[in-house]
C-alpha cells in the first residue's frame, strides 16, 4: 500500500501523511480527523484537507465510515477555518490600511482585491474553495476589505458543502467499485479531483481573460 502512494506523492512528510491517513481513515475517530485538517488548511493552506475527505468518502464507499458523515465533517471544518481567516485578515485592517496612505503600491492592491470580489461577488468564494492556497488567500482578503460577514458566511457555507460533497462523493464512487484496494480508490479518485480542479481553474482564467477585452 505505502510503495503506491509513496511513488504518486513523492517521498517525504505529504506522503507520509498521506499514508496515515489511508491507513486509519477505516477508525471512527477519522471522523475527527478530517474536521481538524479541514480547519486548518483553511488557515495553513500545507494541510491536504481536500486529499483526506476523498480518503473518507473512498472509506466510506467501501463501508467503513458514514458518507453523510464525512461531508459534515469536512464542511464544518472548512466553514470554521475560513471564517478564521476571514477573522484573521479583518484584524490586519487597520495597520494595513495604514500602511497603504504610506505606500501607493500597497493601496493597489488593496484596491484590486475589493474589486474582484465586489465585481465576482460570492460565486468566486465557491471557485476559489477548489483552489488550494487560493482560497485561503481570498477569505483573508474579505476580511482586510472588510466585506460584510453576514454576506461572507452565507457564501462560505455554499462553498464549503459543495467542495466537501463533491470530495467525498468522488472517494465513495471509487472507494466502493475498488473496496479491495483503498489504495488505488484513492489515487484514482485523486487524480480525477485534480484534473477537475485544472478545468476549473483553466475556463475560471478564460472567462476573466474574456471580461477584460
Amino acid at each position: 500500500m505505502h510503495s503506491v502512494i509513496l511513488a504518486a506523492s513523492g517521498d517525504g512528510i505529504v506522503a507520509r501523511l498521506t499514508n496515515w491517513l489511508v491507513d486509519t481513515s477505516s477508525a471512527r475517530w477519522f471522523l475527527a480527523v478530517i474536521f481538524v485538517i479541514a480547519l486548518l488548511d483553511s488557515v495553513v493552506p500545507v494541510v491536504p484537507s481536500e486529499t483526506t475527505v476523498i480518503i473518507g468518502g473512498v472509506a466510506a464507499g467501501a463501508g467503513d465510515q458514514n458518507l453523510i458523515l464525512v461531508i459534515i465533517a469536512g464542511a464544518i471544518g472548512a466553514f470554521i477555518g475560513d471564517n478564521l481567516a476571514y477573522l484573521i485578515g479583518r484584524s490586519f485592517h487597520g495597520p494595513i490600511s495604514r500602511r497603504a496612505t504610506r505606500k501607493p503600491s500597497t493601496q493597489r492592491r488593496l484596491d484590486w482585491a475589493e474589486k474582484q470580489v465586489r465585481e465576482r461577488g460570492g460565486l468566486l468564494l465557491v471557485t476559489a474553495r477548489f483552489i488550494p492556497g487560493g482560497r485561503t488567500a481570498l477569505t483573508i482578503s474579505c476580511g482586510l476589505t472588510q466585506q460584510p460577514q453576514r454576506w461572507f458566511v452565507k457564501w462560505v457555507a455554499l462553498a464549503v458543502s459543495i467542495w466537501a460533497t463533491y470530495a467525498a462523493v468522488l472517494g465513495a464512487i471509487f472507494g466502493k467499485a475498488l473496496q479491495d484496494n483503498h489504495t488505488a480508490a484513492f489515487l484514482i479518485a485523486f487524480l480525477t479531483a485534480l484534473a477537475i480542479n485544472v478545468i476549473i481553474e483553466v475556463v475560471r482564467k478564460r472567462r476573466s481573460s474574456t471580461q477584460h477585452l
